[in-house]
């Protein structure tokens, strides 16, 4: 398989099945985010973090390639097979999120990110996370999108900053809560 194409040089690239548009087409820009969010999730899988949450990681990542695959195939295009997303990946998420919170204080105000390398990384992915899902609402106002496509997105941002928190935790790093000035 050869890596350049050279089809991609007046700055067009095709979706799955084939049709032609800018590469700044809203649809690139969404699974563009999604990809590098998808970059981000594995530089947080690459740092000293709990075997269990490498392994959500993993999950994640691969649903991350499936929602790419989805946003990249043209909304009408049904010759091509697409992987899915599927309710139970949300919920996947949500007792990810359930388990690491029953372990972690209260939270009674906003949190400053920060504290360790690690768990900037996870507040970086987070924003990564929201920009992804911010692109992809703007694209389902064009054209269809999976609408569990979005889902996925916004509880995965939750997924991150819960992460952000365990991990600081797990760390000994403190949690410093923002305190407006007033």
């Amino acid at each position: 398989m050869k890596i350049y194409t050279k089809t991609g040089d007046k700055g067009q690239t095709s979706l799955f099945g084939g049709t032609r548009v800018a590469k700044h087409h809203i649809r690139i820009a969404a699974y563009g985010t999604v990809d590098e969010l998808n970059s981000y999730i594995g530089l947080i899988r690459d740092q000293e973090i709990a075997q269990e949450s490498i392994k959500t990681l993993l999950e994640i990542q691969d649903r991350l390639f499936t929602m790419g695959s989805i946003l990249a195939t043209e909304p009408k295009n049904n010759k091509v097979k697409v992987p899915l997303l599927i309710n139970s990946d949300v919920t996947f998420l949500e007792n990810e999120i359930d388990k690491m919170n029953a372990q972690l204080p209260e939270i009674k105000s906003f949190v400053l990110p920060g504290g360790h390398p690690t768990v900037s990384f996870c507040h970086i992915t987070r924003c990564v996370c929201r920009r992804a899902e911010r692109t992809v609402s703007q694209l389902s106002e064009l054209e269809t999108v999976d609408e569990l496509v979005i889902i996925y997105l916004n509880r995965l941002s939750d997924y991150l900053f819960v992460l952000a928190r365990k991990i600081a935790k797990d760390k000994g790093s403190k949690e410093i809560s923002w305190k407006a000035r007033m």
